[in-house]
């Protein structure tokens, strides 16, 4: 399905604080169903976006990347289940993982890490978030961008906060 790329919010934060508050303000806005993928190289900020995903949906459990887990379950006020697509090598051991359980009709929040990985086993409707590095070491450009319907509402207050308004 094609990127609505009219709907694309760029937001560059200065430190790792900054992004972790963001992702966190993003969490609190998710909506059960919703599947986040986060694209980006090692070191990009995936996992600690993750992180403030979960503390905005009251994720009490410290949040680790499940890169040899390749699956996590959280509680909080939705359950988030997280991914890390590194270390597979074929599209298939997404059966075994229990992948599609989670992203074809999420109880919770699905967060994907590696999602660029396998973009034909990925749900017709989800957030593309590509985290790349900024003007310093500690900055980081994160693109927000909708797959298919159903993250209008959430565009616009990602929107809102680019703009300086968290309360939007």
């Amino acid at each position: 399905m094609a990127r609505e790329k009219e709907r694309v919010v760029e937001i560059c934060t200065d430190s790792p604080e900054a992004t972790g508050e963001l992702a966190k303000k993003l969490g609190s806005r998710l909506r059960a169903g919703m599947v986040l993928c986060l694209v980006g190289d090692l070191g990009a900020g995936k996992t600690l976006f993750a992180q403030g995903i979960a503390a905005g949906l009251g994720v009490l459990d410290e949040v680790t990347s499940p890169t040899f887990n390749l699956m996590n379950l959280y509680a909080g006020r939705l359950p988030m289940a997280h991914f890390d697509l590194y270390r597979l090598e074929d599209e298939a051991e997404l059966d075994e993982i229990g992948f599609y359980e989670y992203t074809d009709e999420p109880r919770g929040v699905a967060l994907i890490e590696w999602a660029d990985k396998f973009p034909a086993a990925l749900p017709e409707a989800y957030l593309r978030v590509e985290l790349t590095p900024g003007d310093t070491k500690e900055a980081r450009h994160i693109t927000f961008s909708p797959v298919g319907g159903g993250y209008d509402e959430l565009m616009a207050s990602l929107e809102a906060l680019g703009k300086g308004r968290p309360d939007d």
